[in-house]
């Protein structure tokens, strides 16, 4: 068992820098509990970490609670999780106490990670794609982010709501939108279907489970 260790600050700057707050309101989401906070990690995601593809320092983008996190850090990783939503990382920090695990969790704009100033050889995505992809200013900004925190060889594996495309809610993605936003610095390694576990959809969500290298 190894002794908890989280540390929480805004960002490089020490300043927060919001996504749109009103639509949807993270806090409130995360007051009320999250249809996606299952209290245990995707299924996808930790098949895996147990074939041993989640390696080396690991950031989890739009962290939630931080199962994922907590999931890397039990099997020895370096782990770091990134989320808007105060009461997000303030719950994922009382896990991380509880279980006795050494983790990390930033209140961070996932827009600005180049602004972290740091590398990850590992980033998980679990649902936080469909709500930066509608924007165009937002979507650039989160890709440009990751390229400054991904080194050449890095991976990106990313959950997302596969489609066809909803008009409104959550977007589903058909798989043109997956390749046309990593056409440039990542290799798409393989795109296959599976399901989000969730606690509103006894099957699961149908979902996309996404591998790339960053070049």
């Amino acid at each position: 068992m190894r002794n908890a260790t989280t540390g929480r600050h805004h960002d490089a700057a020490g300043a927060t820098h919001d996504l749109d707050t009103e639509h949807p309101n993270w806090e409130e989401i995360y007051a009320r509990g999250p249809r996606w906070d299952i209290g245990r990690p995707q299924p996808a995601f930790l098949a895996l970490a147990a074939s041993g593809a989640v390696s080396g320092r690991v950031l989890d983008v739009g962290c939630g609670t931080g199962e994922h996190v907590l999931m890397c850090a039990d099997i020895g990783l370096d782990a770091t999780g990134v989320d808007i939503a105060a009461a997000a990382i303030d719950a994922a920090e009382r896990k991380a106490h509880e279980r006795g695990l050494n983790a990390r969790f930033l209140r961070h704009d996932v827009r600005r990670l180049a602004e972290l100033g740091e590398s990850f050889d590992t980033v998980l995505d679990s649902g936080l794609l469909v709500h930066v992809i509608n924007d165009e200013q937002d979507r650039l900004a989160y890709l440009q982010g990751l390229r400054a925190v991904v080194p050449s060889g890095g991976r990106y594996f990313v959950l997302c709501f596969r489609g066809p495309r909803s008009d409104s809610g959550p977007r589903h993605l058909v798989r043109e939108d997956v390749t046309a936003c990593f056409t440039e610095d990542w290799r798409v390694d393989s795109i296959e279907e599976t399901t989000l576990d969730s606690l509103s959809d006894e099957d699961g969500i149908p979902a996309w489970l996404i591998a790339l290298t960053r070049t």
